[in-house]
């Protein structure tokens, strides 16, 4: 089970990230394959290449094993910006929120 959600979350945010497996692969300084057997279910990573992934991906594992997250990096960054606004900015976000959550 962790394997199949390990190697198609890999694919999946180096896909958002809009890189190529192979620069993700030579930028994690493995060789130019290495990700693309990973996501071909192939080969997992061991835990130290899995710490660079993540590292690369700029998410944390706790990040990457979230399945409800499926965009952490974006989350991420929303949420750096969030803490920078005061109550007022924050109160009018959460109204704009709510109202597109009663969109769906």
């Amino acid at each position: 089970m962790y394997e199949e959600f390990t190697q198609e979350r890999i694919a999946l945010l180096r896909t958002q990230k809009g890189v190529t497996a192979r620069d993700m692969s030579l930028s994690i300084g493995q060789n130019s394959s290495y990700i693309n057997r990973i996501e071909n279910k192939k080969t997992l990573p061991s835990m130290q290449a899995f710490f660079y992934i993540c590292e690369y991906l700029g998410i944390t594992p706790q990040e990457f094993y979230d399945a409800g997250n499926p965009n952490p990096a974006k989350l991420e960054s929303i949420i750096a910006d969030l803490k920078t606004l005061d109550d007022e900015a924050l109160a009018s976000i959460a109204g704009v929120i709510k109202e597109m959550r009663g969109r769906k």
